[in-house]
């Protein structure tokens, strides 16, 4: 007995789904292996620090032609464009860079920074949170009830209504769409 063939239902595609394959070859000819060095900078080090330097590459040291399995590879240098102004903090923040980019990685790639001073385009800015539906802030404030401390309380009420809209968000949202 043979099933009945089944319709796929048909999305439109997210344009970030055609965006990496596109991005990807022209990062790695500058040393990138992963995007999301280049598309989260402002998430791994935080805006201040974004707001003055972006990456530009990786540049991997020269690699020996008979390399010792035992001997480590050596870590990247990574080349950050810093504005002017910020050349100075840099380099004062260029241990916390490193730390934080190898941490997003998760391995020491990186052991050094280079900088090229040049202009740098503001991280684009994220507006505040939509304030929660005044269903999902009751409901909420109702499951967190119990908590003694009024400040947790009202933290976890606001938290929980946030949750709760961005589950209905989802729900409604067809699979495949970008939201």
């Amino acid at each position: 007995m043979t099933e009945p063939a089944t319709k796929k239902k048909r999305w439109a595609t997210p344009l970030g789904d055609f965006v990496g394959p596109l991005v990807e070859p022209v990062l790695a000819k500058q040393g990138f292996s992963e995007a999301s060095l280049v598309g989260s900078w402002t998430e791994i080090v935080g805006e201040m620090i974004a707001a003055g330097c972006r990456p530009i590459k990786l540049q991997w040291p020269p690699r020996p032609a008979k390399r010792d399995p035992e001997t480590p590879i050596e870590p990247a240098t990574l080349v950050l464009r810093v504005a002017g102004g910020f050349a100075l903090e840099a380099q004062h923040c260029a241990a916390l860079i490193i730390e934080r980019v190898n941490a997003h990685l998760g391995w020491r790639c990186v052991g050094k920074l280079a900088f090229r001073q040049g202009p740098v385009e503001a991280p684009r800015r994220r507006g505040p949170p939509a304030a929660p539906s005044a269903q999902a802030l009751a409901q909420a404030r109702e499951a967190a009830a119990a908590i003694e401390s009024e400040e947790l309380r009202e933290a976890l009420a606001r938290f929980g209504a946030r949750a709760i809209d961005g589950a209905k968000a989802r729900k409604a949202s067809p699979p495949g769409r970008a939201r």
